[in-house]
């Protein structure tokens, strides 16, 4: 529901993470900035904002990057605090979100927070079939695509998904470059997402097979 995640998220840029709803991501948090963001997040709400780093500004991570502006709410549901301070914990994605403004930063606290604007993805229902022969045609060509690296794929526990999840984990789970995945999340809903995804592998199908062409060797 749009009302369980706060309009006023703290904020946790990753330059190679891209959390998606409905997906769980594990995460060690080391950063005394960050370790004061999960004090704060598990006597609140136990909800964070996860945000993706441009590549460009890679490099500035240590200290207030620019962000892409779509980000992906995530409840913490399991954590560990490790007897030095650092966190590990298990983060449930549940909502995206697109940053409105970022609030001044009084002195005391380390870490980004914003203001921001609950985005509701489109519903995905599938009464003729569209999504899921979407699914197919993604599985398809993922399949190719791993055989032409010498791999396979098991997509047994996919097929028990409902198309939501399954485009969502399929989009975590994949290992597109960071800035293809933030292009996923700021799609619609799972009909688009699939659509954008089954686009995106016959992209690095065909550049596989480009003799000069470094590929998608990042997709395992």
């Amino acid at each position: 529901m749009l009302s369980s995640v706060p309009t006023e998220l703290p904020l946790f840029p990753l330059s190679q993470v891209v959390l998606f709803p409905r997906v769980r991501a594990p995460l060690h948090i080391f950063e005394p900035r960050y370790r004061q963001m999960m004090q704060a997040a598990l006597a609140g709400a136990r909800v964070i904002g996860m945000v993706t780093v441009p590549p460009a500004h890679h490099a500035e991570m240590a200290g207030d990057p620019p962000l892409f502006d779509v980000g992906c709410a995530g409840f913490v549901e399991a954590w560990e605090r490790l007897s030095d301070g650092r966190y590990n914990l298990v983060l449930h994605g549940t909502q995206r979100f697109r940053i409105v403004h970022e609030a001044p930063r009084p002195a005391a606290r380390l870490y980004r927070v914003a203001d921001v604007e609950l985005l509701a993805d489109e519903p995905a229902e599938d009464p003729s079939g569209a999504m899921a022969a979407s699914r197919g045609r993604v599985l398809e060509v993922l399949s190719r695509l791993l055989q032409q690296s010498g791999g396979s794929a098991d997509t047994s526990r996919l097929a028990t998904l409902d198309h939501e999840t399954f485009a969502n984990t399929l989009c975590q789970i994949l290992g597109l470059a960071p800035e293809e995945k933030q292009g996923l999340l700021e799609a619609s809903g799972a009909g688009a997402r699939l659509d954008a995804l089954e686009g995106l592998l016959h992209f690095h199908l065909v550049r596989r097979r480009q003799p000069s062409g470094s590929g998608s060797e990042a997709i395992h």
